[in-house]
């Protein structure tokens, strides 16, 4: 029987107060790996997997992925797309999300218009998402032409964030980008959880245990951590870090 991804967020929440999230990027990673970081996060404590990447071309090698991860996990795997190849059918739910400030209208809902009947005849559960770029956003502020928030203007995300629910959106995300310098702002994460209703996302940046307590403390509810365990070969021991940071 599916699972309901939603349902299971929410409880995680009101039960841990703040969870973590581990992305893993087909792209950049081989299947193998791919599924040995998520088996990994799994150990360590990671609520979910999300699959994806700014840069994911490539439906079969997403499937593949997708199919092997879902064979060693129990965890939900989520997609977080880039484009209509970033859509399995192997997957539980799928980020169904629009990036709000980008300055394409492809990004703002022609795409979500290609991918929806796909995603209605595979039955995927959908979450849908605002997504907004803080900065410049890495690969996805580029990918997704986005016009990045400054920093220094956190009542400008307060704003598309606000949209977002208003619209009908029940997550939002803050985005500071894969291997951003710089993790969101606590005062604009601070600003968005003050009048926000919906579960806040955050992530880019968030590198250590202390990085996730302080995005936490200012508001942030789910943390997604992706270039961290790109680029150590201690996944489960940093994964543990930030879970253990965070979670009440």
């Amino acid at each position: 029987m599916a699972r309901d991804v939603e349902k299971y967020i929410h409880d995680l929440l009101q039960k841990k107060g703040a969870i973590q999230m581990t992305l893993i990027d087909p792209q950049k990673t081989e299947v193998g790996e791919c599924t040995a970081i998520a088996v990994e996060a799994e150990k360590a404590g990671t609520s979910a997997i999300m699959v994806g990447g700014s840069t994911l071309a490539s439906n079969s090698d997403l499937d593949d992925v997708v199919r092997d991860i879902k064979e060693k996990v129990e965890v939900p795997v989520i997609l977080f797309p880039n484009n209509v190849s970033g859509v399995s059918r192997y997957a539980d739910a799928i980020w169904f999300m629009t990036l709000l400030n980008s300055g394409s209208s492809y990004y703002h809902f022609d795409v979500q218009a290609l991918t929806a009947p796909l995603v209605k005849r595979l039955g995927i559960e959908t979450l849908p998402m605002g997504y907004i770029i803080i900065g410049d956003g890495g690969a996805a502020g580029y990918i997704g032409q986005a016009r990045g928030i400054p920093y220094d203007h956190p009542e400008l995300a307060l704003g598309y964030s606000l949209a977002a629910e208003i619209l009908g959106m029940r997550f939002v995300y803050l985005e500071a980008g894969s291997g951003a310098k710089a993790p969101v702002p606590p005062k604009m994460i601070a600003l968005v959880k003050k009048y926000l209703d919906v579960p806040l996302i955050v992530g880019g940046g968030v590198r250590s245990g202390e990085s996730a307590k302080v995005a936490v403390k200012a508001g942030a509810d789910i943390i997604v951590t992706g270039t961290l365990v790109e680029e150590t070969e201690r996944v489960r021991e940093s994964i543990r870090e930030i879970v253990s940071s965070i979670e009440t």
